[in-house]
């Protein structure tokens, strides 16, 4: 046999191997450049949109849920509580829904926490729909689209602290909400820290990327 023929015999192997390696090369380099760019692009949500503050008319105002002590609200719920009137007294929508269970120990949730303190401070309890359901914002939004389903509404204005609006947005998007954002500006909560932008673009990660394949979507 020739040196020719053997070359001739090898070639073709030889050029599989070569373009599957090329292929793993290539895949692995996109890999890392996902691995990279994901939590950067992840990282300028949470910031972009916690700067957004949209106020047009929407169906009902919808408080994430924070902290409360017995009843009373946590600065940070206070916070949110306190926008959310705002907006209310702005006619952005007719209706404020307060959301959060409680947590193991407690008396009260903190859903019931923001009925009580908005209704104090001049909110007529009509328009204030408490949704005691749920331990963590995917649960609690949750909740709140399956109420909305009955009772027909579709857009939410969203308000929490600003680092935690992108991933709201999110899990409320996925659910079938057209999602409007209007966050704090004054209070607990409203600073953009790196630990908190980081936590909330971690969460973000991974809602996008796991939890939403087992999240209902109960308006679609």
């Amino acid at each position: 046999m020739t040196r020719t023929s053997v070359r001739a015999r090898r070639g073709p192997a030889t050029s599989k191997r070569s373009r599957f390696v090329g292929f793993l090369v290539v895949a692995m380099l996109l890999a890392v450049v996902a691995a990279v760019l994901l939590p950067v692009y992840a990282g300028w949500r949470v910031v972009n949109a916690g700067a957004v503050d949209d106020r047009r008319a929407t169906d009902a105002i919808v408080v994430l849920g924070a902290a409360q002590y017995n009843g009373k609200p946590s600065p940070v719920l206070e916070a949110r509580l306190d926008h959310a009137k705002v907006l209310y007294n702005q006619a952005v929508a007719p209706r404020i829904v307060t959301v959060g269970g409680k947590q193991p120990g407690d008396r009260f949730t903190e859903a019931g926490a923001g009925l009580t303190y908005l209704t104090r401070r001049g909110i007529p309890a009509a328009d204030v729909s408490p949704v005691a359901v749920g331990r963590d914002t995917k649960q609690s939004l949750t909740a709140v689209a399956r109420i909305a389903k009955r009772e027909g509404w579709r857009s939410v204005t969203l308000v929490s602290d600003p680092a935690h609006m992108a991933r709201v947005e999110a899990i409320a998007h996925h659910l079938g909400f057209e999602t409007h954002l209007s966050p704090t500006r004054k209070g607990d909560g409203t600073a953009l820290t790196g630990e908190y932008v980081t936590r909330e673009t971690a969460g973000l990660l991974a809602f996008t990327l796991v939890q939403r394949w087992d999240t209902p979507t109960p308006l679609n």
